[in-house]
């Protein structure tokens, strides 16, 4: 390796990572996020409910749980596998952009999300009873300010987080973080499912850049360890990839007592 190298090296080693503070996060432009990600139903988005709806039907407790999406953003399908069983459900969002737009959307809905319901539905008893889950929705979902760091322990029975964690800094201190206060506020033994894109190296919206942190199964396992129990990380394959990741990482456990 020449001198050179070594410099060209040691600057690419010295860049700084982005932290979360860094984004301009009330600048995400949700409705094309929407139309990317969920204008209609996607096979890994399919496999995705199978996992999460299947591991809350097995694992119910109570029908009478609150429950919370962390980083709710453009998106409806994980409050809606929460729905059969939750008596309130938060959507926890920081961005402005993706409040303004979760508020519309419970109370007019998309007719693509009718085809995530559709899935979740089928074939599962606990989802069956519920023929307008959009209303039901609109009179249980309350959207709430609120950062993943700012998170208070020990409040909820049950919460989701799809794609938040990795997707909101490079910072691996900062994912680990993040995944570990989303845990942290259920209350003990209490049930979650999380979505992770893998190995991701950033994404765009609306032509605006945002950042992500690499992360693997192996990642995911670790940043759970500490604060999960029964935990079940599963790989879920895409045939047509989104831009700048390589396939989904779902994981699934309980709150540590």
């Amino acid at each position: 390796m020449t001198r050179a190298d070594q410099r060209l090296n040691s600057v690419v080693d010295l860049a700084p990572l982005v932290g979360n503070a860094d984004y301009d996060w009330d600048a995400f432009d949700s409705a094309a996020y929407f139309e990317h990600n969920y204008g209609t139903l996607r096979g890994d988005d399919e496999r995705i409910i199978e996992i999460v709806a299947d591991f809350f039907q097995s694992d119910r407790r109570t029908w009478s749980a609150r429950a919370i999406d962390v980083g709710a953003g453009a998106n409806l399908y994980p409050a809606l596998t929460m729905l059969p069983f939750a008596a309130e459900v938060i959507l926890y969002e920081r961005a402005f952009t993706n409040r303004r737009w979760l508020e519309t959307q419970i109370e007019t809905p998309q007719p693509s999300w009718w085809q995530f319901w559709s899935h979740m539905n089928a074939g599962r008893e606990a989802y069956q009873p519920i023929k307008k889950p959009f209303d039901l929705l609109s009179r249980r979902a309350q959207v709430v300010k609120g950062n993943i760091f700012s998170l208070r322990p020990g409040q909820f029975d049950m919460g989701t987080m799809f794609f938040v964690a990795e997707s909101i800094t490079t910072r691996n201190d900062e994912f680990v973080r993040a995944t570990q206060s989303f845990v942290n506020s259920l209350v003990p033994r209490g049930s979650f499912a999380a979505a992770f894109m893998r190995d991701s190296s950033g994404y765009r919206v609306g032509g605006r850049s945002f950042p992500a942190c690499s992360v693997n199964e192996r990642d995911v396992q670790q940043a759970l360890a500490p604060v999960a129990v029964d935990v079940k990380i599963q790989t879920v394959e895409s045939m047509d990839l989104r831009d700048g990741y390589c396939g989904m990482i779902v994981a699934t456990g309980h709150k540590r007592m």
